[in-house]
């Protein structure tokens, strides 16, 4: 059981390609605390449920690493690295060096130890010299193994009876003790690796605290380090941290010839390692890597702050040597600050698609990491109080894991002898799109419009419903959903106003009030045309992506709905948990809450939702309109009728152009087949875009087919 439910935790948190739904993963996690608590002997520290298990701390205890984990040197241009490279040729008296470039990744180094294969320990990384031992909290990031698989072993005992034979192998000897029996390591095993927060979990903690009156984290990095370092391990297993792990030590020492060799064995034990990684043959390559992920920082899911660049060979980097700070043989290549100071010109206020009064700071415009911004957010009224934020002021904005930056801080330095010109923010009592009063419920921070016509909530929600990753109408712009929602003016036959009462002229009621009016839009074909820059190709299309939209799975339609709480992670495990969306309409809050990752707070949003009249109203008539609500016959929303790659699995590697990850995923699982994370001699196909990193050469490594974008079209019947 035990060994089912590592497997699936791989296939979930390491490889994010399960193969189980959630449901049937939380049987399994409930038989075996069902089979311990029958047996508690057989407990054992590397157990799926010791996860989280220990007590809140009182404090953290100190640990001396056994070699220190040193800062990085920074540079923050191309000329400064090209310089760090030249100081790197003298020092070796070569003419080149490989290089491995590696995301830095925005969060805090921690050290894993291992002992006779089982994880012993976990320390932050401190001074450098001395950390905090936060075990507890370690262990309750999934994608790090607990124990180091038996498979490595295997692994090892083949390699040490090569390395009989081969000397030049000797380093990998290393890899397991002589008896032959379970590895030792040599003792001990030292992974260590940055440990960050997603930027969706980012988001959905800040709005976790903003509802419930806390400070907000600034930016995900801060998020982390704090979760880190709760005294409480609970608190670290519910914002699901993970970790990219970046260098391995045995014995305190470095066991491999090379930094790349490394981290394939990172990866072949089970080690989540970034995949975005470069094995360099000059500082130019170096250059380009830096170059591209600068302009692709927005595509992660995760924050990076620069590159950090190594020299491959480990001999050359004893060669090399340290200062007293840092290794002379890395440095760190630092992107653009993503933190700047402004002008706060305004501060004005916007409805949300659930009615949420948002503060938005106008501010004076300001380049800020590669580019110009002129708006951040302010959360909420009780977040400007804790700012003290004035309109005005001069403050503090950063850029990171949100869509718009935010404001986190207010430069109080620069009042001086300007505080006439301040003034006090108020949040309004009504709605400042449709006039209603807003309502603060108790507990919450949010001021919300309660009125379910507003324009404004009408307008977000028809955003979210037509978007990419819900119902797919692309033709469905804010502009023309501005119209739709819009009341308009009545004209006679010559397309002059009708004058009614009070020589005002008359009006219709909007063509779309709900979800469900879209799919009845076709019966008003001839309206649509007299809209403003709407003719009748562009009608016709927009009818047609809107009739294509019906077929669409059960998880974009609960996305697309908006449900608060809601996302589209949440909507696919809803959607496996749940045959339809009756089903789900009906379920209890209990119900909910009882599901993995659902949780009480969401499971009563989900709840709240469906027990509003007009929305299953609503629901009733998208079933009546033809849209599908329930999953589909065959499993995971495949296309019964053409199942061309059935059995086929591919991984995507580097940067698509016509295709985005998303669709190309959709339409390969549509088709029958699986996309998977990571290249296995399973992988049937290799989908190479733009820099496609060390996946390319694992495939080629393996043998793997390795097609391009035109060929991934092809294979789906998309090559025009």
């Amino acid at each position: 059981m035990r060994e089912a439910i590592r497997y699936h935790d791989e296939r979930y948190y390491g490889q994010s390609d399960p193969e189980i739904s959630d449901y049937e993963y939380d049987q399994l996690m409930s038989r075996l605390r069902e089979l311990e608590a029958a047996n508690p002997d057989l407990i054992s520290a590397d157990s799926p449920t010791q996860r989280v298990s220990g007590k809140p701390a009182s404090a953290f205890e100190r640990y001396v690493h056994r070699r220190p984990m040193l800062s990085l040197d920074n540079t923050y241009s191309v000329e400064e690295l090209r310089e760090w490279d030249r100081r790197v040729l003298r020092g070796l008296g070569r003419g080149a060096v490989d290089y491995v470039a590696e995301l830095k990744i925005d969060g805090l180094s921690i050290s894993a130890i291992y002992e006779k294969g089982m994880l012993a320990r976990g320390v932050t990384r401190g001074d450098g010299v001395i950390g905090e031992d936060v075990t507890q909290n370690v262990r309750t990031i999934r994608s790090l193994p607990l124990r180091l698989p038996s498979e490595i072993a295997e692994q090892g005992r083949t390699e040490k009876k090569a390395a009989k034979r081969k000397p030049s192998a000797a380093s990998q000897a290393r890899l397991f003790a002589d008896d032959g029996g379970a590895p030792s390591y040599m003792g001990e095993v030292e992974v260590r690796g940055e440990v960050y927060l997603p930027n969706d979990e980012f988001r959905r903690i800040n709005n976790e605290r903003a509802e419930q009156g806390l400070p907000l984290f600034a930016n995900p990095r801060n998020a982390a380090s704090g979760t880190m370092k709760s005294l409480d391990p609970k608190v670290a297993a519910e914002r699901k941290l993970d970790i990219f792990c970046y260098d391995l030590l045995f014995d305190g020492r470095k066991p491999f010839a090379s930094h790349w060799e490394a981290l394939e064995w990172l990866t072949r034990a089970g080690f989540k390692v970034n995949s975005a990684r470069r094995l360099c043959k000059s500082i130019q390559e170096v250059i380009d890597f830096c170059g591209t992920w600068g302009e692709r920082r927005d595509d992660l899911k995760y924050e990076i702050d620069g590159v950090v660049v190594k020299v491959n060979v480990v001999a050359y980097q004893d060669e090399l040597g340290y200062t007293s700070k840092a290794p002379r043989w890395a440095v760190a290549y630092k992107y653009p600050a993503r933190q700047a100071t402004t002008l706060l010109r305004d501060i004005t206020v916007q409805v949300g698609r659930v009615g949420t009064l948002t503060p938005v700071a106008e501010l004076e415009p300001v380049l800020l990491a590669g580019t110009t911004v002129s708006r951040a957010s302010l959360h909420n009224e009780d977040q400007i109080k804790r700012l003290g934020v004035m309109i005005g002021d001069y403050v503090l904005i950063e850029k990171s894991g949100e869509i718009i930056p935010q404001v986190i801080k207010v430069i109080e330095s620069r009042r001086a002898g300007r505080e006439s010109s301040l003034r006090a923010f108020k949040m309004p009592r009504r709605c400042p799109v449709c006039g209603e009063e807003v309502v603060r419920i108790a507990g919450e921070v949010a001021w919300r419009c309660v009125n379910s016509s507003c324009p404004a909530k009408i307008k977000a929600g028809l955003k979210q419903f037509a978007s990419r990753r819900a119902m797919r109408i692309e033709g469905l712009g804010e502009a023309i959903i501005d119209q739709l929602i819009s009341e308009r003016v009545q004209k006679d036959e010559q397309g002059n106003p009708v004058i009614g009462r009070g020589g005002k002229p008359k009006t219709l009621p909007p063509l779309v009030r709900d979800f469900a009016d879209l799919y009845h839009l076709r019966e008003r074909r001839d309206e649509l045309i007299s809209l403003e820059r709407m003719g009748v190709k562009s009608v016709d299309n927009l009818l047609a992506q809107i009739d294509e939209s019906r077929s669409n799975d059960l998880p974009r339609l609960i996305y697309g709905l908006g449900i608060r709480h809601v996302g589209e992670r949440t909507a696919q495990i809803l959607a496996g948990a749940f045959d339809s969306i009756d089903a789900l309409m009906e379920a209890s809050e209990q119900r909910l809450a009882s599901i993995f990752e659902i949780g009480p707070v969401v499971a009563s949003s989900i709840a709240e939702w469906f027990r509003e009249p007009k929305n299953r109203e609503m629901l009733y008539r998208l079933k009546e309109a033809g849209v599908n609500t329930g999953r589909r016959a065959s499993a995971g929303g495949t296309d019964a009728t053409n199942r061309t790659l059935e059995g086929k699995q591919f991984v995507l590697t580097g940067k698509l152009s016509r295709l985005t990850r998303d669709e190309a995923r959709q339409t390969i699982e549509r088709l029958g087949g699986r996309v998977t994370g990571s290249v296995t001699r399973k992988t049937d196909y290799v989908v190479v875009g733009d820099d496609p990193g060390s996946k390319l050469d694992r495939a080629r490594e393996l043998g793997i087919t390795v097609i391009d974008e035109d060929g991934l079209l092809d294979l789906l019947g998309l090559l025009e």
